[in-house]
């Protein structure tokens, strides 16, 4: 006569805590204010020279020069998810490599060269494009 295995409590709850950790996982995302400082804005005047139209947020690369050194620093510029530029107007010919831009958006608080773009003007036609307006 075979007996059968039942699991113990140890191993049931073994197997609970290990899908709880990976389902958190799938749904993590970062937080506004972990990363971005809404106090800390800053204007930026740049040539587009790379766009991330990914999720879970859109991305843009300015090169900036600085006018006192002549210096150029990539600047990475967050937006929010494609989804919600489309519904916004925005879609992946608004913003187009070697344009002229100028942004304006909340700094990253670990003082990378990005930010989090909350309005963006298109030099050569003076259309105003609008991201996130993030909660603080």
């Amino acid at each position: 006569m075979t007996r059968s295995r039942k699991p113990d409590f140890f191993h049931s709850m073994l197997l609970c805590l290990a899908l709880t950790v990976q389902a958190g996982s799938l749904f993590a995302h970062h937080s506004f204010v972990a990363q971005y400082d809404n106090d800390a804005r800053k204007e930026l005047t740049g040539v587009i020279v790379k766009v991330e139209w990914l999720n879970p947020h859109a991305y843009f690369y300015i090169d900036v020069e600085d006018a006192n050194t002549g210096e150029v620093t990539t600047w990475a510029c967050e937006l929010g998810s494609p989804v919600s530029m489309l519904r916004q107007g925005w879609t992946r010919e608004s913003l187009v490599i070697g344009e002229l831009l100028e942004v304006e958006g909340a700094l990253a608080r670990d003082g990378s060269p990005s930010l989090s773009a909350s309005t963006v003007v298109v030099e050569s036609t003076g259309q105003r494009l609008f991201s996130r307006q993030p909660a603080n």
